[in-house]
């Protein structure tokens, strides 16, 4: 396979790179921006589906914020790619507070007071066997989370479209300001070309 690596990364290597990529946080940010504003399509396609990605980061679907991201872009009239490339707002650096916000805010919407989230809590809760866990784990964290993280992703999705939408808008400008530019330098070369023969 093209690019593959030599040689295997360890279990402990995958984990230090998800946690902490190989060139940096900033570079990767750096990169993904990159990526957004090289996307064609409208501005407004771009920021909507960015937008759509970081909605679904704050959702506490685990290994399904690609999926869930792309059909909704899809529903909606957004990028695709952009939506996956919006995902990664949820990231591990960001992933503590987002679930530590959607988790007390859900509470606060249901009328309950939060619990302080233990892993002893969730561990004791997945001993008791698999469709106990699920049905408990459902119930004290992820609706609470799903029903926290939806308004919050909102909100934030709101105003990542706005600021998106104005990166792109600026970066789709200047490229097309530079093409008119060397369209008129080749127009400007042929034509002297010509009147020199």
């Amino acid at each position: 396979m093209l690019f593959k690596r030599r040689d295997k990364a360890s279990t402990a290597e995958n984990i230090r790179i998800f946690l902490w990529p190989r060139r940096s946080w900033s570079r990767s940010v750096n990169y993904i921006l990159l990526r957004v504003n090289r996307l064609s399509g409208s501005s407004h396609a771009i920021a909507l589906g960015c937008a759509v990605g970081i909605m679904v980061s704050f959702t506490p679907i685990m290994g399904f914020h690609f999926l869930a991201a792309g059909m909704l872009a899809y529903v909606v009239g957004g990028n695709i790619i952009a939506s996956a490339l919006g995902t990664f707002f949820g990231n591990p650096l960001t992933f503590p507070f987002i679930w530590a916000s959607a988790y007390k805010f859900g509470h606060w919407i249901l009328g309950n007071e939060a619990k302080e989230f233990k892993v002893a809590d969730l561990l004791d809760i997945f001993s008791n066997g698999f469709f106990y866990a699920l049905d408990n784990a459902y119930e004290i964290y992820m609706k609470p989370m799903m029903i926290g993280g939806l308004p919050l992703g909102f909100v934030t999705a709101f105003f990542g479209y706005f600021i998106i939408r104005k990166l792109v808008e600026n970066y789709q400008g200047r490229r097309l300001a530079l093409l008119q530019k060397r369209a008129r330098e080749v127009v400007e070369a042929v034509s002297g070309e010509h009147k020199m023969t």
